[in-house]
């Protein structure tokens, strides 16, 4: 004969609590888990923009500081070159700096690409801890490549 244990009144109730308790803090672990894996990836998108901005800015530098139409060209390229998931070129929010950090303007000087976006916070109850949103930066430093100095 086959002895059935039996659980006391008071604990009934006991494993739907348990359950719960344990359900929501896996969904938070799992939704913290989901949106910095969303913020690496963003971050990556915006490190490749700017190395492709360095990139071409370390062929194509600028002549001076107020060399707008170089600096320009370099902005564009940053931001023509990615389109998903972070709309680049369209998006207001991102911002593209571009300057030579050593003032030489030629081959052996340092050239900055800066790429910063606003990013929100998508998990409804992530922004309690995270805040609202972050603002992701990247920044790539290359070497002027040419002209040959003088």
């Amino acid at each position: 004969m086959k002895k059935h244990f039996l659980l006391p009144k008071s604990a009934k109730g006991q494993s739907l609590v348990e359950l719960a308790i344990s359900l929501v803090i896996l969904l938070i672990i799992l939704a913290g888990a989901v949106e910095f894996g969303i913020i690496f990836f963003q971050y990556v998108q915006l490190r490749d923009a700017a190395q492709e901005g360095a990139l071409y800015g370390s062929i194509y530098p600028p002549s001076s500081a107020a060399d707008t139409a170089a600096i320009n060209a370099i902005i564009k390229r940053t931001k023509d070159s990615s389109s998903t998931p972070i709309d680049l070129a369209n998006d207001p929010g991102v911002v593209v700096q571009v300057d030579v950090t050593d003032g030489i303007y030629c081959e052996g000087g340092s050239l900055r690409v800066r790429v910063s976006y606003p990013h929100d916070v998508i998990m409804p109850f992530m922004s309690t801890w995270l805040g609202p949103g972050r603002t992701l930066n990247a920044e790539v430093i290359d070497t002027i490549l040419t002209p040959v100095c003088p």
